[in-house]
């Protein structure tokens, strides 16, 4: 996937975020694919992204079901 495409599903996304906090948490499993895309390909994260990152990994502390 190209970087401009990763780039607009980020910004669809947190704007599902806002407007659906209900899917909040799956929003964020789809967040962090497109970042880890991103790292991927070799493309550093923004600052703000990752502050947004580390705010939802505090937020939805991963469970130890997930890493299996």
């Amino acid at each position: 996937m190209a970087l401009e495409e990763i780039k607009a599903r980020i910004s669809l996304l947190l704007e599902e975020m806002v407007n659906q906090p209900e899917d909040e948490h799956q929003v964020r499993e789809q967040l962090r694919e497109k970042f880890n895309e991103l790292r991927a390909l070799g493309m550093p994260l923004p600052a703000d992204l990752v502050a947004l990152e580390k705010q939802l990994d505090e937020r939805f502390p991963e469970s130890p079901e997930s890493f299996e």
